[in-house]
């Protein structure tokens, strides 16, 4: 696919150092490159940024997208590798947001000599409990959430992003949150959260060799410390950080210590 294909097609933003080590910026379900804003200032002044929309998220082309491509994540590994390949990006750091952590893993696969490290910030390979590890929700859990949101996208947008991004005392970031969700075409945004909320890439795990951060928040509803401890333990090479942030969302509640700990990451790379 042509660069400016990609381009468009993802509603691609560069900026930051053109000549810095690249640094990759994917969000997470419900959300767009803008949930990045705040980290990206103190990133950009070292790297070069690279920060897109998945198909259907944000100000991407939404007629590119299908339901048969973005009803697993290999749909949205794709993107990726298509937004490296048509950028000719090489050896990136890929940051990911919630399920595009596992997004990342999958892309790595895809295109190993395109992602040199992962940064998976409040990652996931599995959201439901089962014998000997936690996810976070049961299935009936899950069930729940799914019906809820597939037969009231906007009711359960404005019950659960409030929750999702934590910090009661700060409303303003629930809000925020709400609007992208609320944002966000009804019927793409039922595939997507059908397609991470049923994902296992616990597997997946093990084929990452590559220089890996896990950024956990100390208390997250979505992403329990003990996915944190998970995913570190079943990659060798990789490093766990405990923010002292709370919420699912720690690009918009703690940019700094969010933005800190990703140049500490970086700067060990080097």
């Amino acid at each position: 696919m042509a660069a400016m294909d990609v381009r468009r097609r993802n509603n691609i933003t560069i900026t930051g150092r053109a000549d810095g080590p690249v640094v990759v910026l994917a969000h997470g379900f419900g959300c767009d490159q803008n949930m990045w804003r705040l980290t990206v200032p103190a990133l950009a002044r070292e790297h070069r940024v690279v920060l897109f929309d998945y198909v259907g998220c944000g100000g991407s082309d939404l007629s590119a997208w299908s339901r048969q491509r973005y009803s697993s994540l290999e749909g949205y590994a794709r993107d990726v590798a298509e937004v490296c390949e048509g950028l000719d990006l090489e050896r990136v750091t890929f940051v990911g947001h919630s399920v595009s952590a596992m997004v990342g893993v999958l892309a790595a696969q895809l295109v190993p000599d395109r992602i040199g490290a992962l940064v998976m910030v409040a990652p996931s390979p599995c959201y439901i409990d089962e014998d000997g590890y936690r996810g976070g929700f049961t299935a009936a859990d899950i069930d729940e959430l799914l019906v809820s949101l597939e037969s009231n996208y906007l009711g359960w947008s404005s019950a659960m992003a409030p929750v999702i991004m934590g910090n009661p005392e700060r409303p303003k970031l629930g809000q925020e949150l709400t609007n992208s969700f609320c944002a966000t075409d009804p019927d793409i945004a039922r595939v997507f959260a059908r397609t991470t909320f049923l994902s296992d890439s616990r597997n997946d795990l093990k084929s990452v060799t590559v220089p890996t951060l896990v950024l956990e928040c100390s208390q997250d509803v979505i992403a329990p410390r003990e996915v944190g401890a998970y995913v570190h333990a079943a990659i060798p090479s990789s490093r766990l950080v405990t923010l002292a942030a709370t919420g699912h969302c720690p690009q918009l509640s703690a940019p700094e210590a969010t933005s800190q700990a990703v140049l500490d990451f970086l700067s060990a790379l080097r």
